[in-house]
């Protein structure tokens, strides 16, 4: 017997070692079934797990759940990414509390400590992700430094260094002063700060008293400032433009040139160009071949060693003494030095508040720099240009399609690769320097030394490259490395390409792109075939998730609380296409109630000898009752297949709550409750015990890919198969039903009949105990014969003591409603005041209509709508048509009444 309730924590363990142990979740490279394959977007061995992977993970393994239904070869491919600045950063500190560093490790005792840490405490996601259901194929595990996908890097970047497509380049990069390193910028955080625009002057030469103003965030960089920028169509610098001006503090000569990167609204319109500090100046100093000289070092403080030799006293106005004091000062002390000597100089013109976005280091959460450095590149335009092809011709499909013009943005304004990172923890770099810093690419230093000796033609001494590579470098080869690339194995033959990417769209660049020109260049082909692009998690009011507003949900403690399915159920329902998903615990614990309805159903079933049938045929079910739950069953099945199809996940998940709460609960087992309790095994009994049998198992089937646990529990109760079985259990199919139309029509007219007699009588405060007649005005004698046939649950579940023709005039203080051609009369009168209920319907569409005015008021106003936060203008527009609607439902009521 099934315990009064379902106990989540009781059978998510048992269960999920029970499946993992049988191996239900193993690909099967030498099964004729046609495969399916989707590479889980690895996450950090660093990491827990958090609300955007339970939605990742959540979609993939719903889908991998139903195409191993349907009978496809699954492989979900784990695994785990090595992280080299978050990981880097754990083990430093864990060095830094012991007393030590990794410096005075050194790098091959640093290498061990993290190998050590990674064995006994790294990968607990992996744990995690057991928690959720994730069906993966946990033997095929890998991980981005195990030695195979080690092997597949330096293949990779040996190829592509050969074939000119890696390459050496001094150019700007997003510098972390705390780490010492070059980082992405999907490792850097913009975060909107209150600042100051400092307004200086700086003398024209040849033109005493003449000078140009220029407007700045960033005084403590001018020390390398090469020139002074104004539009070329703006007529107040016109006459200037190829002149010079003298750099304060320095003295030194630097020109104005003309170039559209000034802007003549902003500011003064003349900017200060920094080529070797800023990303924008960088282009401008490119295209007017200036010199790029670096005033903040790798710790972000002044350095002066490359413009040492611009040390002058010149017009009258430098102070090389005061420029010197400057060395090796932290960037934030220098800017108020020198704003202060500016200040005492009278070079300063003002200062004005201004707020902006500034970079800051997502790990180490320090001010990024942008810095000149010689790094590795990537020719990521040539890798590009397959990618979008692939794209364009429709080789590769976005879903939703709008994302497509994303990744046309990025691609086609592609830039170099930057591919190194100054860290230890990582893919260290295949390269090797000479003594005269010639360098020898190579799959491992025997070969490197050998190439040496043929370019010396004798024996050097070769020293390795200290810098490792980006992550994203060993996460663009996951599709192919992960399945044994470079060798030709079974598993590489038979699952690349993969069927479907699923993953966020704020990694679409950085590795759905990546991925792409890997897996087109050296496999030839696209890596997937779909990539199913999801939004973010928001909370419930749209808002962004994070630690300081203290809305972010953790899906450990959700599933801890409630249940792994409710949390899985949930994500479903509310993942749409093109939309981010608004979650929260409240929508959570809204969703646990599906889960306990569908036990309380099954409960139910089995209290009234449900089980199921050996050799049932739905075919032969004569009753109108089973033969409509047969063909809802069949509807259900066709809806939510083709809304997992589309990546549909909300539509899949509405349409097995619809049927399983209202379809299958409410009604059918609402109508079946009079057969149930016949006395004896009658034909029609025995048939309604079978017909529940058989959609009961339907809906375990159905539900299983986003339920699991569940449903796999009731299959092993009820006697459906093997406790663990149900994920290897066929994907349901519509049954044939006989005359299915006749019998929707007739139960159809049931739901309507009873439906529309309860909102009524909703509507009119009629107390549950106070039964009512129905009357029946110009109903055909097939609607009167219905009415007679379900007399026993229209009476028991619409509250009505009787039904009968109208005989004789309308009774007074009625309320009417139609169904179909008849018009069903309430008499009402005595049984509530029929004019009290009016005042107070007309009392609330008061109330109503002074709400729509408030919020059409305010979405009236441009100004709200302009300054409000988008979520705020969207909740407003959600109650002004839960507002309208309600206006409608009162004026039916009243309407009903009048």
């Amino acid at each position: 017997m099934l315990d009064k309730s379902f106990s989540p924590g009781e059978t998510e363990t048992s269960l999920y070692a029970l499946w993992e142990g049988c191996g239900a979740f193993a690909a099967d490279p030498d099964s004729p079934h046609r495969p399916y394959t989707i590479m889980i977007p690895p996450p950090n061995v660093t990491g827990t797990l958090h609300v955007g992977h339970a939605l990742t993970m959540t979609l993939q393994d719903t889908l991998i759940r139903w195409r191993r239904m349907q009978g496809r070869d699954v492989l979900w491919q784990p695994g785990t990414d090595h992280a080299g600045i978050a990981t880097q950063l754990v083990v430093e500190r864990m060095l830094q509390k012991e007393g030590t560093s990794r410096q005075e490790l050194g790098r091959e005792a640093f290498e061990k400590r993290v190998w050590d840490w990674k064995a006994q405490s790294g990968g607990g996601i992996t744990t995690q992700l057991r928690r959720l259901g994730s069906s993966l194929d946990w033997p095929r595990e890998r991980f981005t430094m195990d030695e195979g996908l080690s092997k597949a890097v330096r293949e990779v970047f040996v190829t592509l260094y050969r074939e000119g497509l890696i390459y050496r380049d001094r150019r700007l990069v997003n510098w972390d002063p705390a780490f010492r390193s070059a980082i992405s910028d999907l490792e850097v955080d913009n975060k909107e700060m209150r600042g100051s625009l400092w307004y200086i002057r700086y003398p024209v030469e040849g033109q005493p008293g003449r000078t140009i103003t220029v407007a700045t965030t960033r005084p403590e960089t001018m020390l390398g400032d090469m020139a002074v920028a104004v539009h070329p169509d703006d007529a107040r610098y016109a006459d200037l433009v190829g002149q010079s001006v003298i750099l304060p503090l320095t003295g030194r000569r630097i020109r104005i040139v003309a170039d559209e990167h000034s802007d003549p609204e902003k500011g003064s319109g003349a900017v200060k160009i920094t080529p070797a500090h800023d990303f924008n100046d960088f282009e401008v100093g490119r295209r007017h071949n200036l010199d790029m000289p670096s005033v903040l070092d790798a710790d972000a403080r002044i350095t002066l060693e490359e413009i040492s030799d611009e040390l002058r006293a010149e017009a009258g106005i430098a102070d090389p003494a005061f420029v010197r004091t400057l060395q090796g000062m932290p960037r934030d002390e220098a800017r108020k030095t020198i704003v202060a000597e500016l200040e005492r100089l009278e070079w300063l013109e003002k200062i004005e508040p201004h707020t902006n976005q500034v970079p800051h280091a997502e790990r180490s959460g320090a001010v990024v720099e942008p810095r000149l450095t010689t790094q590795w590149y990537c020719d990521a335009a040539t890798l590009a240009a397959p990618a979008i092809e692939a794209v364009e011709t429709g080789r590769v499909e976005f879903v939703p399609r709008q994302w497509e013009n994303t990744f046309f943005a990025w691609m086609r304004d592609i830039q170099p690769w930057c591919i190194s990172r100054q860290l230890w923890w990582g893919h260290r770099i295949p390269a090797w320097y000479g003594p005269d810093g010639h360098v020898f690419v190579a799959h491992d230093e025997a070969d490197a030394t050998t190439q040496a000796r043929a370019h010396y033609g004798r024996d050097e001494v070769l020293t390795r490259d200290d810098d490792v590579l980006d992550t994203w470098f060993s996460s663009a080869l996951w599709p192919f490395s992960t399945l044994g690339w470079p060798d030709q194995t079974p598993e590489l033959a038979r699952y690349y390409p993969t069927d479907v990417l699923v993953t966020g769209f704020d990694i679409i660049f950085f590795w759905v792109a990546r991925m792409m020109m890997m897996g087109l260049h050296f496999m030839k082909d696209v890596p997937f075939r779909k990539v199913f692009i999801h939004g973010l998690v928001r909370d419930e009011r749209g808002q962004k998730m994070s630690k300081s507003k203290g809305n972010g949900i953790d899906p450990l403690e959700m599933i801890d609380t409630y249940g792994a399915d409710a949390m899985r159920f949930t994500i479903c329902a509310l993942t749409g296409l093109g939309r981010d998903v608004k979650l929260g615990r409240k929508k959570v614990e809204e969703y646990r109630s599906f889960t306990t309805k569908l036990w309380n159903a099954a409960r139910f079933c089995e209290m009234n000898r449900v089980a199921p049938v050996a050799g049932f045929d739905p075919a032969t079910v004569t009753s109108p009752l089973g033969r409509w739950l047969l063909a809802e069953a069949g509807r259900a099945i066709t809806d939510a297949t083709a809304a997992l199809e589309s990546f549909r996940f909300d539509e899949y998940a509405g349409v097995c709550y619809r049927f399983v709460w209202n379809c299958f609960c409410d009604w059918f087992l609402e109508f079946a409750k009079p057969v149930f309790n016949t006395e004896g095994d009658t034909a029609e009994a025995t048939e309604t015990r079978a017909v529940t049998a058989h959609v009961l198992g339907l809906i375990l089937r159905l539900l299983q890919p986003v339920m699991p646990f569940i449903t796999d529990e009731l299959w092993h109760r009820f006697g459906y198969g093997a406790q663990g079985s149900l994920m290897q259990a066929a994907w349901p199919k519509p049954d044939t039903v006989t005359d299915a139309a006749q019998a929707g029509a007739e139960m159809e007219w049931l739901v309507r009949f009873i439906t529309e007699i309860r909102t009524v009588r909703a509507e009119m405060n009629v107390p549950p105990s106070r039964l009512a007649p129905v009357l029946l005005r110009d109903a055909s004698a097939q609607t009167v014969a219905r009415a007679e046939k379900w007399s026993e649950a229209i009476g028991r579940m619409a509250r009505v003591s009787e039904v009968l023709p109208l005989e004789g005039d309308m009774p007074q203080g009625a309320a009417q409603l139609v169904v179909d051609e008849a018009t069903l009369i309430l008499p009402l009168a005595g049984i509530i005041d029929l004019s009290q209920e009016r005042q107070r319907l007309e009392k609330e569409c008061g109330k109503v209509d002074g709400e729509i005015t408030k919020v059409e008021r305010k979405l009236g106003n441009a100004d709200f709508v302009a300054r409000a936060k988008p979520e705020v203008v969207e909740e407003n527009r959600e109650r002004l048509a839960a507002f309208r609607a309600e206006r409608v439902r009162l004026d039916a009521a009243l309407a009903r009444i009048s």
